[in-house]
């Protein structure tokens, strides 16, 4: 069992501390949730200091539970961060004070902006996809920081100063938890893979990217490896322990789900649904609506390298439906009004609350409900609901399948809507291929964890964290035919062409 390695996952709706043991089971944790607000149509923020208050709660609360368990705080070596990426925190370098509310990554405010910056470049939202691997849209961080830089005076006048610090929840984290006034500032390659600032390549920030959105590269973090000794933590139970892992949350997944080799994929279904194809030491520009990031890099080793197909809005449809209509109690309810039906009656529920993502990259997407008739009942909408992360799944599932030429034939998942047998089950219909759920849900913790137990020793290859055995997995397979499935297909695709154009109406 020991060594112990501890594992903060600070995601898009809740923040939690999981400790692991060095077969991968989960000894303990604590978990908090994350309030959102919306101030504007389409604007998603966060509180800085309620990110970090969590996070450290969340660390001794976890802790002080580990030792009711009879164990010593000691045993805890070494900790990952896994983080929502994308999101913007903005803060003055001087004081480590916020400047603003984090800017999080499904917020579109930045449409207007993104539509100009494409009208200055030739080659319009591919301007920068041959040096970063990704397509100019709202989700990235770099415009989230030159929107502040334009709207918010204090962050601009912090830039004149040379105060001015931007980063990743990440950053922000590691820089928090290692002590403000002497705090380590650092990103790594997989968090700046995804702010449209870092070179795919080289795996520095861009000269050219920087000149594109005019930011000045003293404000952005140092780039480092996904695993190795970044700072000590400096407070608390955990005082003087090293942080010494760091992966943005859907890659993180991918290390915990063990997808090592190339052509193993993985689909995590949280806040948003993340599908990562790794490709192996070479990134792949692709040509068919999805984005090149770095999957992993372990300390000195080469970098591993990803496809990935994201949906904007996945478990974060269930809360729409629980806090802003009212309709259901929790996530429960909804499965359970969902598998009281065999199909959706012909409905169908587009989820573009914030546009769609992949690989139809579409920001003037809205959320659009089809085929409602007098036989609708909520049931139908609940199920249309689970069907709709589905249907996105299996877009991006094709994508993937024309970038690498070699279908896909098992989809490892994880995330909580995965816990769900029904949304399972569905994602297996629509495939048409095995769905492998693991027994033990948390692999983004589990792969910050891999990454911070392997840069301290506690594993010394990825053959042994490969031969980690996890028990109660579950394989859902087809149960109903082609035909139907195309069926099925064909209409939500009608019904995406229904949801355009909308924000420009």
């Amino acid at each position: 069992m020991l060594p112990l390695i501890g594992a903060l996952d600070q995601g898009t709706t809740s923040t939690r501390f999981v400790i692991f043991a060095k077969d991968g089971s989960i000894v303990t944790f604590h978990q908090i949730e994350l309030q959102q607000h919306h101030p504007q149509p389409g604007w998603v923020e966060h509180d800085p200091y309620e990110i970090v208050d969590a996070a450290k709660l969340c660390i001794e609360q976890a802790m002080r539970k580990l030792v009711m368990l009879g164990y010593e705080a000691s045993s805890v070596v070494s900790i990952g961060i896994t983080n929502q990426r994308e999101t913007v925190i903005a803060w003055d370098s001087q004081t480590g004070q916020p400047l603003y509310p984090a800017i999080v990554w499904s917020d579109c405010r930045t449409t207007e902006l993104v539509q100009h910056l494409a009208s200055t470049h030739p080659k319009g939202v591919e301007c920068l996809r041959e040096v970063c691997g990704l397509p100019l849209t709202t989700y990235f961080s770099a415009v989230k920081m030159r929107w502040m830089l334009d709207h918010v005076p204090i962050v601009a006048q912090a830039k004149q100063q040379n105060r001015l610090q931007f980063g990743t929840v990440d950053t922000w984290l590691i820089y928090n938890l290692t002590g403000v006034h002497h705090g380590i500032v650092v990103t790594d390659v997989t968090n700046a893979s995804r702010t449209l600032l870092m070179d795919i390549h080289t795996l520095q920030w861009s000269d050219t990217a920087m000149s594109f959105f005019d930011l000045d590269m003293a404000t952005l973090p140092k780039i480092v490896s996904s695993s190795q000794i970044y700072g000590t933590i400096d407070q608390g139970m955990l005082a003087g322990v090293p942080i010494a892992g760091c992966l943005g949350d859907q890659q993180a997944a991918l290390v915990g789900q063990r997808c090592f080799e190339k052509g193993e994929a993985k689909n995590t279904y949280g806040t948003g649904c993340f599908m990562l194809f790794n490709t192996g030491t070479q990134p792949v520009i692709s040509q068919h609506g999805l984005l090149s990031t770095v999957a992993y890099q372990l300390g000195k080793a080469s970098p591993v390298y990803a496809l990935e197909g994201s949906v904007s809005v996945a478990g974060a449809s269930i809360q729409w439906l629980r806090d802003r209509l009212g309709v259901i109690q929790d996530a429960q309810e909804l499965n359970q009004l969902a598998a009281s039906v065999e199909s959706c009656g012909g409905v169908y529920f587009v989820t573009a609350l914030n546009g769609l993502f992949a690989p139809y990259w579409r920001s003037d997407a809205r959320g659009t409900l089809c085929g409602v008739t007098q036989f609708t009942r909520l049931e139908h909408v609940c199920r249309a609901t689970l069907e709709a992360v589905c249907y996105q799944s299996k877009a991006i599932l094709e994508a993937m399948n024309a970038e690498s030429g070699t279908p896909l034939t098992v989809l490892k998942v994880d995330g909580g809507m995965s816990s769900s047998d029904v949304c399972m089950q569905i994602q297996a219909d629509l495939l048409g291929i095995h769905v492998d759920r693991p027994g033990m849900r948390e692999m983004t913790a589990l792969g910050s964890a891999l990454a911070a137990g392997y840069a301290v020793g506690v594993w010394s290859s990825l053959d042994e964290m490969k031969d980690m055995k996890t028990q109660g997995d579950t394989r859902f397979d087809s149960q109903v035919t082609q035909e139907k499935r195309e069926t099925m297909y064909r209409g939500w695709r009608e019904a995406v062409q229904r949801s355009l154009a909308y924000a420009d109406a």
